[in-house]
Parts: C-alpha cells; structure tokens; sequence
C-alpha cells in the first residue's frame, strides 16, 4: 500500500514536472483540446435537457390519455396542468437569491427553498447539487410530469438556465410526517384518525404509482420525510429523483443498492433487484412509524444502533404490541383496529418479497379499516345523542309532572277566585 501511495505521488509529481518543460505548441494543443471537452460536455448537457423536454411532451401527448384512462378510482379527476419553464431571475427574486433563511430542507440530491412567485403564488423551489446526476433531475422531471393524484406533490414548472435545472413545485405548508410524529401537537384531535388516514393516502399513492398507465413506477425512497402534510394535514408523496419507470412485462429492476438506513428492503439489499414489494417493505416501516410514533432508527446502549421494525415485530412475537404502540393511538383507537394494522405491518415486513401484500391489497385493507373506524365512530356518536335523548326525556317528564301538579292547585285556587265574579 506504502508503494503504491509512492508511486502514485510519484507519477503526479513526475507529470507536473513534465508539463513545466513542455513547449509552446504543445501548451497551445492542449489549451485547444480542453476547449474541445468543455464544448462537448456543453453539447451534452444540451442534448439531456432537450430528452428530458421532448420526454415531457411525449408525455402530454401519449401518456396523459393512458394514464386517465388506467388509473385506479384514487386519482383525481381534474386535468393535468403542463410544468411551465421559469425564469432564474424570476426564482432568485422569488426565493430571496435562494437565502439560506428560506430553506425548507435538505436531501442527498439538493436543497429545497420557499419562494413567492410575481402573483403572490408560494411555491417549493428544488435547487440539485451542482456535483449531482442530472439523471435524478430527468426522472423526477418526466415522472411528475406524467402524474396526477391528490396525494403526489405536484410540479408546477422548471427552470433551464443553470448548470443543474431548477424545479418548482407546489408548497405544502405543514413540513413532512417524520417531523409531525415527533414533535405531535397536542392540540390537534384524532392523533389516530389521522393517522390511519395519511397510512390510507399514501398506500393509495403508491398503489397508483405501481398500477399506472403500461409502465408502472417504483417509487425507490419511501419514508416519513418524503410523505409531507398539506395546510389540512393529508399526505402528499414527494421527491421521485431516485424513482424508476420499469416496462409492464418486468419483474424487478437491477441496480446498485441505493436508500436510507432502517427504511431499506433486506431482501433488496442481498440481491440488488428492487421489485415493487421493496416498496411495500419501506411503506411497512412507515406504518410502523405511524403506530409508535418513533424514529425508524434509534440508539441503544448495549446493541449500538437498532431497526424500529426489528423491534417492532420482536414486541409482536413476544405479545408485547401495546407496550410498543404511541399512547395517544392508544387512548384513540380501537384495539381491535390497532391489531388488524399491526398484522398488516407483519406482512409488509416479510423478509420474502412474495410473501407481501401488494400496494393494492395494502390500500384496500387499510380503506377498510378506515371505514369500520368511522362506522364505530358514527355508532358512539349515536348512542350519546340517544343517551342524552334519554335524559332530555327523563328530565322533561319529571318536569311535567311536577308543573301538571302545580298547576291542578293552582287551577283550583283560581276556578274558586273566579266564580264569583262569573255569578255576577
């Protein structure tokens, strides 16, 4: 290793001392050569801007159709809006020259900025890593472009003029769910109504992600952080850059393994072939989330960094599931409902892809258990207002009583005062 570090420093210092004696003409070659790379990588540059544009129209011309036509019923009937391309003076004015105290968040492909658009519109600003893959700004670009769902986060336009193009989107004001299990507001009711309705949103979303049009989308990086909350707290998916269309016919799809630690699917990770139940496991971990209230990594003393679900399912194989569960779903929901969730996190877990639900049996078992918690609901309500029927009609009976005897005196009392004058 010593000598090869030597020879390493070696080479470079040998190669700069070279290039000191080098002559004029060869210096002048050079120069030229390097220009000639730089052009290229310029043409190249061009030539991926317009794929992705003329991908984005391909889209509005041949996908939309597919795509209303195919989707399941949880799409939203409304029309798709075409992203419009923005000016860089335009999102530099809106974001305060992207000002660091307009920072939304930061990810692994760039950083996000609130902005305000000429008309007073507020938008999400995404700003990729100038080291970053363009590739990851193409997939988000063309996937958002052929998506529309109520619970997906909307791209509204983009900006080409920078090095690594800008996308604009539509701002969700209440951050991400990461964020809003952690810090739980208490003022806010129905802690478990509201979850078990993100839980139904977002299986919904990826449900139409997995089903949509002849190319179905593996979504690649689901979690709580990417899940964000709008100004009534339903969900919206976001940041599709490490997203992936695969063909109708494909089973899985081969890559390096990419994702975040504690949301990653085992199986995934042994075999590097992501298939649409990686999916399924790292929505698993979600709902997790979402029942204990907890980050899907924490650190223990004794073992060093621990899994959420891991623990998760050991509390469910030692019948130790409410031990485990947030207090606030506790003291909400059913447990009758909490278990039925519970066993479906148990199957989203599985270790063996195959042996996972689909997204669609996901979004449909969740559907209904949403429906049997409202029925409950409806059924208590019921019986409140017919036990305070009940009381209404005690009391007001007591009452009548009471005056029907007052008044069978009073009654007497006045017929005697009366009668005289009536004789007269």
């Amino acid at each position: 290793m010593r000598f090869k570090r030597f020879m390493d420093s070696f080479e470079s210092a040998t190669s700069h001392d070279l290039g000191a004696l080098k002559s004029p003409t060869e210096l002048s070659m050079e120069k030229l050569q390097r220009e000639e790379r730089d052009l290229w990588r310029v043409r190249e540059s061009n030539l991926i801007l317009s794929a992705a544009r003329g991908a984005h129209w391909i889209s509005v011309l041949l996908w939309r159709p597919l795509l209303r036509s195919s989707a399941p019923s949880t799409a939203t009937p409304t029309a798709m809006i075409a992203p419009t391309t923005t000016s860089l003076k335009e999102l530099g004015k809106a974001t305060d020259h992207f000002n660091i105290n307009r920072i939304l968040g930061k990810g692994g492909q760039g950083t996000v900025y609130k902005g305000m658009l000429v008309d007073g519109k507020i938008v999400a600003v995404k700003k990729f890593k100038v080291n970053g893959n363009v590739e990851e700004f193409i997939n988000e670009f063309v996937i958002l472009s052929q998506i529309n769902h109520r619970n997906v986060v909307k791209l509204l336009g983009c900006c080409l003029e920078t090095e690594i193009p800008l996308l604009v989107y539509e701002f969700i004001p209440n951050g991400n769910l990461y964020e809003y299990l952690l810090g739980q507001n208490d003022e806010l009711p129905n802690a478990w109504e509201m979850r078990l309705r993100i839980a139904t949103e977002v299986a919904g979303a990826l449900f139409y992600l997995h089903s949509a049009a002849s190319q179905p989308i593996y979504h690649r990086d689901v979690k709580s952080t990417n899940i964000l909350l709008d100004e009534k707290y339903k969900a919206k998916v976001a940041d599709f850059g490490a997203s992936r269309m695969v063909s109708i016919e494909a089973t899985h799809l081969t890559t390096a393994v990419q994702g975040t630690f504690g949301y990653l699917d085992p199986e995934y990770f042994q075999t590097s072939q992501f298939t649409e139940k990686s999916d399924v496991y790292s929505f698993g971990v979600v709902l997790v989330e979402l029942l204990t209230g907890q980050k899907p990594i924490s650190s223990v003393k004794e073992q060093g960094l621990q899994s959420l679900a891991s623990y998760f399912l050991l509390c469910m194989e030692e019948n130790r599931l409410f031990d485990i569960v947030d207090a606030r779903v506790m003291q909400e929901g059913e447990k009758e409902h909490i278990i039925v969730v519970a066993n479906l996190v148990r199957r989203c877990l599985q270790l063996n892809g195959r042996k996972r639900p689909t997204m669609k049996e996901v979004s449909l078992e969740l559907e209904r258990i949403q429906k049997l918690g409202k029925q409950c609901n409806a059924q208590e309500h019921q019986e409140e207002l017919e036990l305070a029927g009940n009381e209404d009609s005690q009391f007001w009976a007591a009452y009548s009583t009471t005056s029907t005897a007052g008044q069978t005196s009073d009654s007497k009392t006045s017929t005697l005062e009366i009668m005289p004058i009536l004789i007269k």
